[in-house]
């Protein structure tokens, strides 16, 4: 068992693999937290309450002036009953009062781990791998019940969390804030490590001390964005990949969200993740419970390293469901940045052809197929195909795409609508737009109102026909502006806050009936690129496109970043033109596939203007990719050189499970007169196994690898690509 109750002093034990995670009942009533970290066995768990009292605190009755709850470190906390600091949960009741106290009330244990109805979340494929503490707090003056859920993992050093809202009132209660995951910690002692950025620049790194007061992370675009990510770390000072103390937290959620850290009056800090309370209340009703999305934490002894490849585990094994889990993804080849919307049937069957015989066994098609898309201003919402474009349509089409021995794609946006299109024209109502002011557009579109079911249903079955018209392998889903005109008028006006969020459980419910309906079907998340790179689109697309930003040295940083939370398999990341279309830089053929070796390898450019000489690399890129791609979906990641610190190089590398093959890649950026000698270190290898050079025939022990490290090549000219492989040998 992984959850240890003391049935007299209510404490509760959960223990992962290295990890403990502890809790306590105070006062006989309030859920304190005692410790999160490497893994104990006798725990002292006095810690969770300091008897001392402060001033200006107030204890909850009055009566017991040791303790406050403005400083005693708590699991859940509700703020306005004498702790002042970052709530937990906010709700006014039908008096108007908003004052909330959870008090204990009961727990049980469940083996396994149950799912999160309407929500994407964590699994396990057996009851044996994981346990689920349920305990319930209850505010008994306004009956409204919190279930707090923890599911500790017993080989991965991760617990999940989640909360289910109950009222059990005869009244209304208004939530207005419901996050999934508080840890108040014992001093404020961390540097914060999260992903911020831009399109274009998404998840670069930012490492921040902990200061007094408040530093928040979050969204209020209606997805997750490309300016923030639903992932932050809270590390000691001086950890690095392979040492230190590090907390990693992850929100399973697609929309607004709200993560962050509290430093207090006596150094203490609280943090959290969940949901935005940025325009958000939800109604409950009698009877009725609110289910907040789920937070997965991670504890690493051994830097943000291992933090990483825990996440990596779980992401990609108990989270990313279906036949593309565990299978390898085709190679693909998009047309967009070959043809954008000017294409035929015959010059994408003619792409086609040529990435044929490069190697490739993917082709997409992107965006302009449907309606009259011929620009960005129209057509969107209508999904039927362009016979103008596409003769015969695209059954013909498909069918000659796997003629040629090639699978077949689709790019489509289901979320959204262009004014200048016949579903605008039979329902405007359908676009979500605030009554009596100006619509506010992005990429000359709108938003659909997909939290009405007769929208949801009208766009998924004229897709669905589309899918079902042709064999189609492969779907893109890609979502191009943020969430805006926030009002829906299939709602009345006491439920307008619940428009973001129920925006996203019908993505959800969409993405899941597809995903059902096409279970062979591989299914990649895009949002103008990175725009919801997180774990909620993991449990329904295996794989995202990491950003549309496909300049091989800007995306040294973006895939950098983005390994922190998540696993390189998941990342969309292909070779493309130079000049690069949106930075204009000149890379070397070469080096734009050693990047995009570094995820799901495809080619995004006019395959029919390669010169002979790139065709032949291209065929060589993919060989070599094919030799290392099992190391790419199952492989341990390891980052070497970090492109934030100015390094001359950037490295990364991959090992086999059992370690007895591993791939170091990285790019030298800028060649040098009479350069350092540079050596690098892989990590992850056995110290004892010998290793061959596949290139040189060299051998090496792990250990001389791992501690005397080897000199990189000498190279002439920026941006140089650099690779080894080594494999065991018995010599």
């Amino acid at each position: 068992m992984s959850i240890w109750v003391d049935e007299e002093q209510k404490i509760f034990h959960l223990q992962s693999k290295d990890t403990s995670y502890i809790m306590r009942v105070v006062k006989g009533r309030y859920l304190a937290h005692v410790y999160w970290g490497k893994k104990i066995h006798t725990p002292d768990v006095e810690n969770a309450q300091l008897n001392r009292w402060i001033s200006f605190g107030a204890a909850p009755d009055g009566s017991d002036k040791s303790y406050s709850l403005d400083y005693i470190r708590q699991e859940y906390p509700t703020g306005c009953q004498t702790d002042y600091r970052m709530p937990a949960v906010q709700a006014v009741f039908e008096d108007g009062s908003r004052a909330v106290e959870l008090v204990y009330e009961s727990y049980r244990i469940l083996p396994g781990k149950p799912g999160l109805q309407g929500l994407p979340a964590a699994y396990v494929e057996n009851e044996e791998e994981a346990d689920t503490l349920e305990i319930t707090l209850s505010d008994t003056l306004k009956h409204m019940k919190v279930i707090l859920m923890y599911t500790v993992y017993k080989e991965l050093d991760v617990i999940t969390r989640s909360v289910k809202i109950r009222n059990e009132s005869a009244e209304r209660i208004r939530l207005e804030k419901a996050v999934s995951a508080s840890v108040d910690f014992e001093t404020s002692d961390y540097e914060l490590l999260d992903l911020p950025g831009a399109w274009g620049r998404e998840r670069h790194i930012e490492k921040t001390k902990l200061r007094s007061g408040i530093q928040e992370l979050q969204s209020r675009r209606g997805a997750s964005s490309h300016q923030m990510n639903p992932f932050f770390a809270l590390a000691e000072p001086g950890a690095g990949e392979d040492r230190g103390k590090v907390y990693g937290f992850a929100l399973v959620y697609s929309g607004n969200f709200t993560a962050g850290a509290e430093v207090d009056q006596i150094f203490q800090t609280r943090a959290w993740i969940g949901l935005n309370g940025y325009d958000f209340s939800w109604l409950l009703e009698s009877g009725e419970t609110f289910q907040t999305p789920e937070a997965v934490m991670v504890y690493s002894s051994e830097g943000f390293g291992k933090m990483s490849r825990t996440f990596h585990q779980l992401f990609r094994t108990r989270l990313v469901r279906g036949r593309y889990r565990d299978e390898v993804r085709p190679i693909l080849a998009n047309n967009w940045e070959a043809t954008y919307f000017d294409f035929t049937e015959d010059r994408l069957v003619e792409i086609a052809a040529k990435a044929k015989e490069c190697g490739v066994e993917l082709f997409v098609l992107d965006d302009g197929w449907f309606g009259k898309r011929d620009n960005d201003f129209c057509a969107l919402g209508d999904w039927v195909v362009n016979e103008d474009k596409i003769k015969g349509g695209l059954p013909a089409l498909a069918e000659r795409i796997h003629g040629l021995g090639l699978k077949f794609g689709l790019w489509v946006e289901p979320e959204m609508i262009n004014e200048d299109s016949d579903l605008y024209r039979e329902h405007p109502d359908w676009a979500l737009k605030i009554p009596g002011r100006a619509m506010n557009r992005s990429r000359h579109q709108l938003n659909l109102d997909i939290t009405r079911k007769e929208v949801r249903d009208h766009v998924m079955n004229q897709i669905f026909s589309v899918l079902d018209a042709c064999k189609v392998d492969y779907v893109k889903w890609d979502m191009n502006r943020s969430v805006d005109n926030v009002f829906s008028a299939a709602l009345p006006r006491e439920c307008q806050g619940e428009v973001y969020h129920r925006y996203v459980l019908a993505v959800y419910e969409m993405m899941e009936s597809l995903v059902q309906r096409y279970p062979d079907l591989l299914f990649e998340g895009c949002s103008g690129g990175g725009g919801r790179f997180e774990a909620g689109m993991l449990y329904y697309s295996p794989q995202i496109w990491c950003s549309d930003n496909t300049d091989a040295i800007d995306r040294l940083k973006i895939q950098y970043g983005t390994s922190f939370g998540y696993p390189i398999s998941a990342m969309g990341s292909h070779v493309s033109v130079c000049p690069n279309h949106q930075s204009g830089r000149i890379t070397p053929f070469e080096t734009r596939g050693i990047v995009a070796s570094a995820g799901t390898f495809g080619y995004e450019l006019d395959l029919i203007k390669m010169s002979e000489e790139e065709k032949k690399i291209a065929r060589g890129q993919i060989l070599k990719y094919k030799e290392m791609e099992h190391l790419v979906q199952t492989g341990d990641y390891y980052r070497l050189v970090n492109p934030f610190e100015n390094n001359n190089h950037v490295l990364w590398q991959f090992v086999s499970k059992d370690k007895k093959e591993t791939v170091v890649c990285g790019v030298r950026l800028h060649s040098e007169a009479n350069p350092h000698i540079y050596l690098f270190y892989p990590q992850g290898l056995d110290a004892d196994m010998k290793y061959e050079d596949v290139v040189t025939g060299k051998v090496y022990t792990g250990a001389a690898l791992m501690k005397a490290g080897l000199p990189l090549p000498l190279t002439t000219g920026d941006y140089q690509p650099i690779k080894f492989t080594f494999k065991a040998v018995e010599r």
